[in-house]
């Protein structure tokens, strides 16, 4: 696992990182220009973006999405991953037992 992480929690817990489809997708280069974390890449075969380093990806940004002319790239449900994120949270949280006021 990477050691990369987000707000504690390691990145590899985050599903969160976009998808193209390909039968949309027209190859422009939006998306690429946009991020600068080199999450797309382009197959030249293809002629389609697609996604390299999804782990590169910020939790939580989707703007590429918003850029695409095409509406090729799709995200998770933002409010599912920030339920997600609460929970990931609590549970990596020290259980601390009540101590007696003395």
């Amino acid at each position: 696992m990477s050691g990369r992480s987000y707000l504690g929690i390691p990145r590899a817990l985050i599903p969160w990182y976009p998808s193209v489809d390909a039968d949309k997708c027209i190859g422009c280069g939006e998306c690429l220009d946009a991020c600068p974390n080199g999450v797309f890449v382009l197959d030249d075969a293809a002629g389609k973006m697609v996604v390299a380093v999804p782990d590169n990806c910020v939790v939580l940004c989707d703007k590429c999405a918003a850029l695409c002319s095409t509406d090729a790239i799709a995200f998770p449900d933002k409010t599912a991953t920030k339920q997600l994120l609460r929970r990931l949270l609590e549970e990596m949280a020290p259980h601390h037992e009540s101590q007696p006021r003395t």
